[in-house]
């Protein structure tokens, strides 16, 4: 037997889950809030319920307004599809697709906030309970979210679709909270994936999070989360993971794909670590920290940064020049240890055309510790630019496997700016690829061969 705090969402007696599953989840939280009324029964009182979403499509018309705790969300199966792609193909094309749209407990999100500008407005869910204790232990998981398409944003791009702008949120968690978990999710196709404020023990665990404007923004400040084990990536104008003013985050054992703005971007981060990623990117700035962000530990990443392969995306960039660095870097006693960073770029793409990209840049701060990092810096041995592909997969598969016929790309390994003072910078570059003040920071350069 289910049980009475056990909700199926087509297994209800207002509003149809297919036409409006928003009307349908709010409905349920109402009566969940009337039968679960006292705080204190017996040492119990209000448990919370699950809300079931079997397998199938549901349009989304009205927002669901979350305001209590323990309220699990749950579906049978994350439904991610490449969107990107199909919208990329010839519509002629699409008859011999096996599937066109995302599947498994999909939900269609039909409201946007592009023509009011408030950001919340656009969300699929809103979660937000002011007053003490902060509303704890919602969960979300094993279904999809699908923004469904994205929108001419006045920017001149040939393809609407690949704006990555449509005003839509898949999840917007407005206030203060505890132990938030978002599992095994597919988000794709919306403007903002997940944005959390002042979050606290979060865990964001085996999610798949792409083809978002933004996929993953902690706000406001939050402590002691996790961001593990999830495929994420990013579109060209946004970030795959964002904190703000965050203590104690930890993000390991991510996957995290080309086309975002950044991998990782942190604002005034403090003591927080990111271990054990793969990053890939087509861009500089894969890895930023601004403002004052201090004692955190980037260690045992792998950083590859390459050109972008597939033809309908070759127009798009972040923005950023070759200079800006993979790793820009400010803050204090940052340690940056024992990373592996490959640089696999056309000689032709380099901007500014003549110069040497830099690989880690600290911009400000001081104390930082860079030491032991492996970067492998690589162009073609012909004059000639690869061609890039019509297909995404394959294109994308080519040129992560090929390393033959490389030769040694010219980099600035370390460049340490005049207000960035009392740094150690240890064997992650020959004397010849660091720029540093020698006078004012720590240095031992990487030895050449027979050194």
């Amino acid at each position: 037997m289910a049980g009475k705090n056990y909700y199926d969402v087509t297994d209800w007696n207002t509003g149809n889950p297919y036409e409006d599953i928003g009307e349908v989840i709010n409905s349920i939280i109402a009566d969940i809030k009337c039968r679960q009324s006292e705080a204190d029964v017996e040492e119990g009182g209000k448990p919370g319920a699950v809300i079931y979403i079997p397998s199938g499509d549901y349009h989304l018309r009205t927002q669901v307004v979350i305001d209590i705790s323990y309220l699990k969300i749950m579906g049978s199966g994350h439904g991610f599809v490449s969107s990107s792609i199909r919208y990329n193909l010839p519509e002629s094309e699409w008859a011999d697709l096996h599937e066109v749209w995302p599947g498994g407990s999909r939900i269609l999100v039909e409201i946007s906030a592009k023509d009011t500008g408030e950001e919340a407005a656009g969300a699929a869910f809103y979660v937000e309970r002011n007053g003490n204790p902060r509303i704890s232990s919602v969960e979300f998981e094993n279904f999809c979210i699908d923004g469904l398409h994205f929108t001419d944003d006045g920017s001149g791009v040939e393809n609407p679709e690949n704006t990555y702008t449509n005003g839509k949120t898949g999840i917007y968690v407005a206030s203060a909270q505890d132990s938030f978990r978002l599992t095994g999710m597919g988000i794709v196709y919306l403007e903002h994936g997940v944005t959390i404020y002042h979050a606290d023990a979060l865990s964001v665990h085996d999610n798949f999070i792409a083809e978002c404007g933004n996929c993953l923004e902690l706000r406001g400040w939050g402590q002691a989360s996790k961001i593990t084990d999830n495929l994420m990536g990013a579109g060209y104008k946004g970030y795959s993971i964002y904190a703000q003013n965050f203590g104690g985050l930890l993000i390991g054992s991510n996957n995290i794909f080309p086309r975002g703005k950044s991998s990782v971007h942190f604002d005034n981060v403090a003591r927080s670590s990111i271990t054990g990623n793969r990053f890939h990117s087509f861009y500089p700035g894969m890895l930023v920290f601004e403002g004052n962000c201090s004692e955190n530990l980037v260690s045992s990443n792998h950083f590859l940064r390459d050109n972008e392969p597939w033809a309908p995306m070759l127009e798009y960039n972040n923005g950023l020049n070759d200079l800006y660095g993979l790793l820009c870097i400010s803050g204090n006693y940052n340690s940056i240890i024992a990373n592996h960073i490959s640089e696999s770029i056309h000689g032709q793409s380099i901007h500014p055309a003549g110069e040497k990209p830099v690989i880690i840049h600290l911009t400000s701060g001081m104390g930082n510790y860079i030491s032991s990092n492996h970067i492998v810096a690589t162009t073609e041995a012909s004059s000639e630019q690869t061609e890039a592909s019509d297909s995404c997969f394959s294109a994308q598969v080519d040129a992560l496997t090929t390393t033959d016929q490389r030769v040694p790309l010219e980099v600035i390994a370390v460049l340490v700016e005049k207000e960035s003072i009392q740094n150690t910078v240890l064997d992650t570059g020959m004397d010849s690829q660091v720029i540093m003040d020698k006078s004012a920071n720590a240095f031992r350069a990487t030895p050449g061969i027979g050194e």
